[in-house]
């Protein structure tokens, strides 16, 4: 049978072209995640869908749209209870196909009911995706590329805002149902790629190792590896014996749920760390970045006074200046380090909303003047993207992973997700009616809460970048008290600290005085190991 097909799995790809492969899947979810929270944006302000749907009035419109968040929240805890056991490629599998199932139901709907339970299965697959796809693409790539890569998914996110954006402005020009409903299907496009990619793509090494299967584990690292690499190579046999260690560390540091609200949980700062990381989340929907992102073209129409082929038509556009902007803020993340990039953008996106609120204030459609000043809110509207592109898109997912030790990776990992769609269907869900009955006034509560994280994020965040993870690990060891971060230089300033440099270069030194014994059997299991371990311990 087929012995050379055996030999050549993957369609023969190894080395960077599978990586490549399985960046492109992930990148694919991250794109869909971002062109499914645009595409309601215009949606919502479509004749033909608002007809449809009874003319739903604005608490109405918050609502079916916002339960889509719900739905992303619900797939999101999914993902905690039963995704490990099914693997990372076959829970993101589940994922597409219950989100195509999704966009189907959408696209079909008539009634509100029918369009709200479309858009809570859509949630449900999506949650079950933006949960999975990153996982598993930081544990397949190379390490020189998985920061790289997964900033880049962030970047390819906005790019599926920017094509719902201009999907939904180009289908505005015609009449019908196809104005809106064409717009939801072509997430479909997205699933065939999806559906068509992932299943011949390795495991994650990691997750098969973990669960015991350690040869499918070590011929997936050497396909990942390509460049001659084989099971016996150093450099693969270190990458298992880094895995097996890791794996170890886990199950036996980390702590359960319980254990967590207790505050049973070491001398390392454990839930201060996983409340650091979750603010993260929160703070980047409070800036008020989706009240804009789902009613951009329904903001420029009620609060501003465009046409509604003018609305969109600045939304697509701003859309464009947004996914330029976003790699400046690839650029500056290891420069600038995360605590100025969010200082920086609250500050600036502060600024933004109280000019917007201010030229709201005095805008008027009907006189020369008052459009005018229109004009000038919708400049700044403009501008708050820049700030928040270069400054908070990537930040708030890069932080949760940097700040949680090893061993509640996974739970700060969950946390921080579960709390991206509660706020987010929060704020989206008050959007519609704000604007309807405060008018201009709105935008200063978004105002107040740019303005409130610059001294929070001044006194409480640590700075992460330029550091091992381990450096986090001993600077909470060390500093047992730490919640002012302004007491401690280590903790603030953008440089790895001096003392860490010098740790590792002694720890390098020993290494080559007294070099590690590196005959490890291959063939022990995880539970071998452990137990190995445990009993020299004792």
């Amino acid at each position: 049978m087929g012995a050379s097909s055996y030999k050549k799995p993957y369609f023969g790809m190894t080395g960077t072209m599978l990586n490549v492969w399985v960046a492109v899947a992930c990148t694919t979810a991250m794109t869909l995640f971002g062109y499914d929270q645009g595409v309601f944006g215009g949606i919502i302000v479509t004749d033909s869908f608002l007809q449809t749907m009874g003319n739903p009035d604005s608490g109405l419109q918050g609502t079916i749209v916002s339960l889509y968040d719900i739905g992303c929240f619900a797939g999101a805890m999914i993902t905690i209870v039963f995704a490990e056991q099914f693997g990372r490629k076959k829970w993101l599998i589940f994922g597409v196909i219950i989100m195509s199932i999704g966009a189907i139901l959408q696209t079909s709907a008539f009634t509100v009911a029918h369009m709200i339970v479309a858009r809570v299965v859509t949630g449900i697959g999506n949650g079950m995706n933006t949960s999975t796809a990153p996982v598993w693409q930081s544990e397949t790539a190379k390490a020189s590329w998985r920061g790289g890569l997964i900033v880049f998914s962030m970047i390819m996110n906005i790019a599926g805002f920017s094509l719902s954006n201009w999907m939904t402005y180009g289908l505005s020009f015609v009449s019908g149902s196809i104005s809106w409903r064409f717009p939801i299907a072509f997430q479909l496009v997205f699933s065939v790629i999806l559906l068509a990619t992932v299943p011949w793509l390795p495991e994650s090494p990691r997750w098969l190792i973990a669960h015991g299967r350690e040869i499918e584990g070590i011929e997936v690292l050497v396909a990942l590896e390509g460049e001659g690499a084989t099971i016996d190579s150093p450099h693969i046999l270190n990458q298992k014996l880094e895995i097996l260690e890791a794996v170890k560390i886990e199950r036996e540091q980390s702590p359960s749920w319980g254990a967590i609200l207790k505050g049973k949980t070491g001398n390392t700062g454990m839930v201060k760390r996983l409340l650091l990381g979750s603010g993260t989340q929160w703070m980047q929907q409070l800036v008020g970045i989706n009240v804009t992102s789902y009613y951009l073209p329904l903001v420029l129409q009620n609060s501003v006074g465009l046409s509604n082929t003018m609305s969109r038509l600045l939304a697509a556009c701003n859309s464009v200046s947004y996914l330029i902007f976003s790699f400046v803020g690839l650029w500056l993340i290891e420069r600038a380090g995360r605590r100025k990039m969010m200082i920086w953008g609250a500050a600036g996106q502060a600024v933004c909303y109280a000019l917007i609120s201010g030229l709201l204030s005095q805008a008027d459609g009907t006189t020369t003047r008052g459009q005018s000043f229109g004009a000038g809110a919708t400049t700044f509207f403009f501008v708050y993207y820049v700030f928040f592109g270069i400054c908070w898109q990537g930040v708030p997912w890069l932080y949760p992973v940097e700040i949680n030790s090893l061993s509640m990776r996974t739970k700060g990992a969950a946390l921080a997700t579960g709390s991206n769609w509660i706020s987010n269907y929060i704020v989206v869900q008050i959007t519609p009616t704000g604007i309807q009955n405060l008018g201009w006034k709105f935008y200063l509560i978004w105002m107040a809460f740019n303005t409130a994280f610059v001294p929070l994020i001044w006194m409480f965040y640590p700075e992460t970048s330029n550091r091992h993870l381990e450096d986090i690990d001993k600077l909470y060891r060390d500093n047992q008290g730490l919640v002012f971060v302004l007491g401690c230089k280590e903790a603030y300033q953008t440089e790895r600290p001096q003392r860490f440099i010098d740790a590792e270069r002694e720890r390098e030194e020993e290494v080559k005085r007294s070099p590690a014994n590196h005959d490890v059997k291959d063939e022990k299991s995880v539970g071998e190991v452990e137990h190995t371990e445990y009993t020299q311990t004792k």
